[in-house]
């Protein structure tokens, strides 16, 4: 029998890796995008040319209709969803007293009502089978908060707070609900920072280097597996050791 996963925002960055990793672990992939539909085709076909298992699928995460369309279209497509990767994610760095409504707003709807509302939308599947996974991506900044990225790191604060309290609410009906805490990964996110920033990062990092996108993968992609079956409302860091 498939298994099917959906991988939020995954048409670049850490979404994508994580489409590739998971498919390299057989789950069949819905690859979800907002606006870059060819990025997201080229994540599909790099999988079936592997012998996997995937599509492109259009949705904006912030609105609850779309995600509705994007589940039904999976179960259609691959059966009942066994595994949610919520990655799906903006940044705005900027003083918080020069943020406007709608930026704040937007923040909050894309970061972290679209992991609520995705993860709403997996339970009404995976319940009934009383099987399944949801996978939170969050942030080390929702951990130790970041200077001008105050509502961004407040909506990691609150996807692990949520991967929390969902994993208690659904633990009884064999589902589990983890969350990757990301500390700096070289994506297109990052890309605002400039290499001496980068450098002064690399410094901080025991590890003394920038994570990949294939790094958060692959701890995603051991959640996910049976091996980690005893493992729920666990927040898992990828940060190379850096404590800021």
């Amino acid at each position: 029998m498939v298994k099917a996963a959906i991988v939020t925002g995954a048409s670049r960055g850490i979404g994508a890796a994580c489409a590739v990793e998971l498919a390299k672990n057989g789950y069949a992939v819905a690859v979800n995008y907002r606006v870059n539909r060819k990025a997201a085709e080229a994540v599909s076909e790099m999988i079936i040319s592997q012998g996997g298992q995937a599509f492109p699928i259009c949705a904006d995460v912030s609105k609850p209709e779309e995600v509705l369309k994007m589940f039904e279209a999976s179960k259609e497509r691959f059966g009942s969803v066994s595994l949610l990767v919520n990655n799906a994610g903006i940044s705005h760095i900027g003083l918080l007293q020069d943020m406007t409504d709608v930026e704040i707003r937007r923040q909050l709807e894309v970061n972290l009502m679209g992991a609520i509302v995705c993860s709403r939308e997996a339970a009404k599947q995976m319940v009934p089978k009383k099987c399944g996974s949801i996978i939170n991506i969050a942030s080390m900044w929702g951990e130790v908060g970041a200077s001008c990225e105050a509502v961004y790191s407040a909506c990691k604060a609150g996807i692990i707070g949520f991967t929390k309290a969902l994993a208690k609410e659904l633990g009884p009906s064999g589902i589990r609900v983890n969350c990757v805490s990301p500390g700096v990964i070289r994506t297109d996110m990052n890309a605002e920072l400039t290499e001496e920033t980068l450098r002064e990062l690399e410094d901080e990092t025991p590890l003394l280097r920038i994570g990949s996108a294939e790094d958060v993968a692959r701890a995603v992609a051991f959640l996910a597996r049976e091996e980690s079956s005893f493992i729920t409302g666990q927040v898992l860091p990828v940060n190379g050791g850096i404590t800021v």
